[in-house]
């Protein structure tokens, strides 16, 4: 092994010491995929994604050239790496790569031209006294307009910083907003899981039960109180699970209120205030600080 001194880059993401931590950005990869769109003098959007519903597989008529649709998307893809406020606008435009349209192109457009306003933003990560899991949950129940599939995200937080973050549809049909909260919730303790043993083996074991902030109540309920009954039995596996994790005290399924629900950002389109709101909650900021020796 060899010391390669202070860490500056890692697979594209260039990485800046700043006086209280670290500040992680793209900035490069972002202007290439600006250039390769052939959008470098286009106008900036505020958010990703409008407030309007998901798009459709089969609105409007087919784009011309569903490579450079494809090439696009994926290079969006390695973008969410550090920056969770373009998670879900990729994750819908990604559903359409098999048939993409005139308006998923659209969407893309949109995006790039929202990356065009945040090319400096980054992932910061602080110095952090608190050493426990907290992680947010959220749902989009039936909100895809061709399957009615759900929208799950989840963000998760060690201390002060956010280390783990997904938007994806779930693969089976929800019967009701708890049953894909629910869904939600086991997918975010199978990660903190996974997170709390990856802590063990660093030598930083968690002695504090991961906090899990879901704000639908009937998941809330259902995590340590389930009532087996005919309404439940389609995801009992789930249920078990989450109740074996609360009983042995290594997570804690809470209730938050809809408008402190940071996995909103990760399930839907959101208004301006409260998208901006949220983005600086999950530790995004514009690179101000001037790195250390420069």
């Amino acid at each position: 092994m060899k010391d390669l001194g202070n860490l500056s880059s890692f697979l594209g993401i260039s990485v800046q010491r700043t006086s209280d931590g670290l500040f992680l950005n793209q900035t490069a990869y972002a202007n290439d995929i600006i250039s390769r769109a052939g959008m470098t003098l286009c106008q900036p959007v505020s958010t990703p994604v409008d407030t309007m519903g998901k798009l459709s597989s089969n609105a409007g008529d087919k784009y011309k050239d569903p490579t450079y649709f494809r090439s696009l998307a994926g290079a969006l893809q390695y973008l969410t790496f550090k920056g969770p406020d373009i998670a879900y606008a990729v994750q819908q435009v990604c559903l359409h790569m098999h048939d993409p349209r005139d308006i998923h192109m659209l969407a893309i457009k949109r995006i790039i031209r929202y990356i065009k306003g945040t090319v400096h933003m980054g992932l910061h990560m602080t110095r952090s006294k608190k050493h426990e899991l907290v992680s947010y949950t959220d749902s989009d129940w039936g909100g895809c307009p061709n399957t009615r599939g759900s929208t799950s995200g989840y963000c998760i937080f060690l201390g002060d910083n956010l280390i783990s973050w997904s938007s994806k549809r779930q693969p089976t049909i929800s019967r009701s907003s708890a049953e894909s909260e629910y869904r939600g919730v086991a997918n975010v303790v199978a990660e903190s899981c996974w997170l709390r043993n990856l802590l063990l083996e660093l030598h930083m074991p968690l002695h504090k039960a991961t906090l899990v902030l879901c704000d639908n109540v009937s998941a809330t309920y259902l995590s340590d109180n389930p009532v087996q009954h005919q309404h439940t039995k389609h995801i009992e596996l789930d249920i078990h699970f989450v109740r074996e994790k609360v009983q042995k005290g290594e997570v804690k399924v809470l209730h938050v209120p809809t408008r402190f629900q940071l996995a909103d950002i990760f399930t839907k389109g959101l208004p301006r205030v409260l998208f901006n709101d949220f983005r600086s909650s999950i530790c995004l900021r514009f690179t101000t600080a001037v790195t250390e020796g420069g």
